[in-house]
């Protein structure tokens, strides 16, 4: 596993001199020390994420994986890339940062899933203006609690400690995953019409539409210490509830045998992300009145008289993945689901057509 430099630079930007008394490193804003104490910090974290293919550990200048010993014959690899956005900022205003990580986590291997694939391994970016050790320890456990509860193996990752770049506090994020599927198994695959359509629940806002929740916060006049207006706790709290893994409960699914499709909702809402699983001339058939909106997208859409278009194509409004699948399997995988602990909802289905046809209302 790599946990590598402060900041990404050569060692000759460590030479510099201030006349007799010698410049250090530290005193351009570059802990080396502060960065070795965390690698020690997320040393149990990140081994703890440890699978079958995991080979080494951390210190090496890259992270090592075997396919034949992770169980693939034939495999193909599947990599994304993601971050969380501007739900950071609520992360850092708050100081609530314990799990950010998760939605990190999340935001790649439930994309990863969506192509059928397994996620193996993950690595993560960390940067900021000044490392303070106690913060970064508490975001890069949440890492690894995401990459265990998916899976994957936190192999790696960049510590990177950049003064001048950042504000006081600040930091950002940036997550890598990949997996594997055999040869042939990769999804979607053979969506046709009368398909049924699988809604597994998100908790809430998940990590998309951010810059329009921290409007609409900042509409409302409430600060994140507030009480929250739709659920328990503060407002910063509620806004902060990790985006949803679904990893383990799809592959599953995909298992068991009907799964044609799966769409992970996230930027574009429930408009735009459904049609990406779609062979030219169908489309996904959706009934609004299939499920309750959850509090948290009423109280938005409320705050900022939002029309049900704008909300559709902006938030998950309570589904975080659509499974497209056999009707003749559908019974069979909705109990499946329920039974991994999914909150399950026959959405629709399958229609000649283009995009998504919405019937009903949510709001």
């Amino acid at each position: 596993m790599v946990y590598a430099d402060r900041e990404p630079s050569h060692a000759g930007d460590r030479q510099m001199t201030k006349g007799q008394s010698g410049l250090t490193y530290a005193d351009a804003g570059v802990d080396i020390d502060a960065g070795n104490a965390l690698v020690d910090r997320i040393k149990p974290a990140a081994k703890a994420t440890s699978r079958p293919g995991v080979m080494g550990g951390l210190g090496g200048f890259g992270a090592l994986f075997d396919l034949k010993a992770a169980g693939y014959k034939d495999p193909v690899l599947v990599a994304a890339t993601d971050g969380v956005g501007t739900k950071l900022r609520i992360a850092i205003d708050t100081g609530h940062v314990d799990t950010i990580g998760i939605d990190l986590v999340a935001m790649c291997v439930n994309d990863l899933v969506c192509q059928g694939a397994e996620p193996l391994f993950f690595l993560d970016y960390f940067a900021t203006g000044k490392l303070q050790v106690e913060e970064a320890t508490r975001i890069i456990n949440g890492i690894a609690k995401g990459c265990a509860d998916s899976g994957c193996a936190l192999i790696g990752g960049e510590t990177a400690e950049m003064p001048g770049m950042y504000h006081k506090g600040d930091f950002d994020l940036a997550g890598f995953a990949v997996g594997a599927m055999e040869r042939g198994g990769e999804l979607p695959h053979h969506v046709a019409e009368g398909d049924v359509l699988l809604g597994l629940a998100s908790n809430g806002v998940h990590s998309n539409g951010y810059s329009f929740v921290r409007k609409v916060v900042e509409l409302s006049g409430l600060g994140w210490d507030a009480p929250s207006p739709f659920s328990e706790g503060t407002l910063g709290q509620a806004l902060l509830t990790p985006t949803r893994l679904y990893v383990k409960q799809a592959l599953a699914a995909v298992r068991a045998g009907g799964v044609h499709g799966l769409a992970h909702i996230t930027g574009g809402g429930l408009t735009e992300n459904p049609p990406r699983v779609l062979p030219e001339g169908l489309a996904c058939e959706i009934d609004l009145g299939a499920w309750t909106l959850p509090p948290v997208f009423r109280w938005l859409a409320t705050t900022a008289n939002m029309s049900e278009p704008e909300l559709l194509k902006t938030f998950n409004c309570g589904i975080g993945m659509i499974a497209v699948v056999a009707a003749d399997r559908a019974d069979a995988l909705t109990a499946l689901l329920q039974a991994e602990g999914e909150t399950v909802t026959r959405l629709g289905t399958i229609v000649k057509g283009q995009g998504v046809i919405y019937r009903g209302h949510l709001l």
